[in-house]
């Protein structure tokens, strides 16, 4: 396989490129991390609200792969966040994935209904009963990653956001970076459209690769920033992580870095307010 590119973060190592599940289910959902984790992926990523929890873990159980060599990631839906059941909701997740402690557990979206401090203090309490080895957020703009950092005072490794080459995401970045904090990049092909891009097109031809691949490699060639795309098949599966072979130039770089702007394409009508592109 490719040489993966490791992020530190809070004493753990990631590798920047992982493999998503979102949409992924039942037994395509055991077939495609079986194959992610046989070709070489060891950052794997689900949701309790993906409801393939179970497959994930199946998946990680049957691998030859040892638990130790895979970072794993789930998140707690956003209507669980109450104490006790978030509590709750971590141990049904750690069952269906057959393990006692996942890597890195996120509270999936904000919840302006539940206390912040509240849910943020049973997040800290799964972490010290050994559940979690990192906690974090996902979908926090920056004015909820300073009330959790500054305010709470919570020792948070990461927050999942959407990112793409058409969603700027610098004051996110910033922030995180700034607290040592790694940047998840959630629908990274900005949902497939990156296939299309004359500009990302014309990268990918330089390079003998595809648009998929060249914008995998602008993403995890950002310090603190780890990318989780999705594949159902193992062709796809296979080319994602190619991304790792390729080598883009500063000039080139720069040509993707242009294109970003407001392009937000996952936005439900409980997502908070987002930063300002």
């Amino acid at each position: 396989m490719p040489d993966q590119t490791i992020i530190d973060v809070k004493g753990a190592r990631v590798p920047a490129l992982g493999f998503g599940t979102w949409q992924i289910t039942g037994r395509a959902c055991v077939r495609a991390v079986r194959t992610a984790l046989d070709l070489g992926y060891r950052h794997i990523d689900t949701a309790q609200i993906y409801d393939n929890e179970a497959e994930v873990g199946e998946a990680i159980a049957e691998s030859a792969i040892d638990r130790s060599e895979v970072f794993l990631t789930t998140k707690v839906w956003y209507e669980r966040l109450a104490a006790g059941t978030l509590e709750a909701s971590v141990d049904e997740s750690l069952k269906k994935l057959q393990v006692d402690q996942v890597d890195l557990l996120l509270i999936h979206w904000p919840n302006p209904k539940i206390d912040l401090a509240e849910t943020m203090r049973a997040l800290e309490g799964v972490k010290a009963a050994g559940r979690a080895k990192l906690i974090g957020l996902s979908n926090f703009p920056v004015a909820l990653m300073k009330r959790v950092v500054e305010e709470l005072g919570v020792d948070v490794a990461a927050d999942q956001v959407e990112y793409h080459p058409y969603l700027n995401q610098d004051p996110v970045l910033a922030y995180a970076r700034a607290h040592g904090m790694m940047v998840t990049a959630y629908s990274p092909l900005a949902r497939g459209k990156v296939a299309d891009d004359p500009v990302i097109r014309e990268i990918a031809e330089a390079h003998d690769a595809s648009p998929a691949q060249v914008v995998l490699r602008w993403l995890i060639d950002q310090p603190m920033v780890s990318a989780i795309p999705k594949a159902g098949s193992e062709a796809h599966i296979r080319a994602n992580l190619a991304a790792l072979d390729i080598r883009l130039s500063d000039a080139e770089r720069a040509k993707i870095d242009a294109l970003r702007g407001n392009g937000r394409m996952i936005n439900p009508s409980f997502a908070p307010e987002w930063d300002a592109a």
